[in-house]
């Protein structure tokens, strides 16, 4: 006996339709996670990768500035060399030069003046001593001017107070240092310690 369909032909197809449209909604919808899983693993990658480069460069960052302290530090130390450098070609100008000055004190005291002391505070000399008159001063001064090695002689102080009859006025004198040109490309006060000695004239 043949079997003969009762259902409509209809509503089995509308079935049949619902159940592909489901089936490839299911598909999309496993084919969306699969692309969202790769695209968050992609942009995972790309932060990994941009926070190793982070990383790197706050390594570096940290070794440059290592190095750059201890440049600092040498550019200190070589600094510091440099100072004591020039203080001590400082130092061995003004021993060849005070020579020098002795030299020219020696040269330039006329006779009639006989100095007691001299003093140095920096490139200022302080002369005091005795004499016989007021013009063997001036005398004095004219010569330490055209020495070469002094300028600008200032008397300060003349007085009749000396001990000897011979030597009754006393007498302090300013005078400042300084460097001719053939010792050097310029003229330069006398740098130097102070510095207090004893020296006799000329009688």
């Amino acid at each position: 006996m043949a079997k003969i369909n009762l259902l409509p032909w209809r509503l089995e197809r509308r079935k049949q339709r619902q159940k592909e449209f489901y089936t490839m909604l299911g598909a999309t919808a496993f084919a969306a996670l699969l692309i969202a899983f790769g695209v968050v693993k992609y942009f995972d990658s790309l932060i990994e990768n941009q926070n190793g480069r982070n990383n790197y460069l706050k390594n570096e960052i940290t070794q440059l500035d290592t190095k750059i302290k201890e440049i600092e530090e040498l550019d200190r130390k070589k600094a510091a060399l440099l100072s004591r450098k020039a203080v001590i070609e400082q130092l061995q100008a003004s021993r060849s030069l005070m020579v020098h000055l002795f030299d020219e004190l020696v040269r330039t005291i006329p006779d009639g003046v006989r100095l007691a002391s001299i003093k140095q505070n920096g490139d200022v000399l302080t002369l005091e001593g005795v004499t016989q008159s007021n013009a063997r001063v001036s005398s004095y001064m004219r010569a330490l001017e055209g020495s070469g090695w002094m300028r600008s002689p200032d008397l300060s102080i003349i007085e009749a107070k000396g001990t000897e009859k011979a030597m009754p006025y006393a007498f302090t004198l300013r005078v400042t240092l300084i460097r001719p040109k053939g010792e050097g490309e310029t003229e330069e006060g006398v740098e130097g310690t102070d510095a207090v000695s004893q020296a006799g004239g000329a009688p």
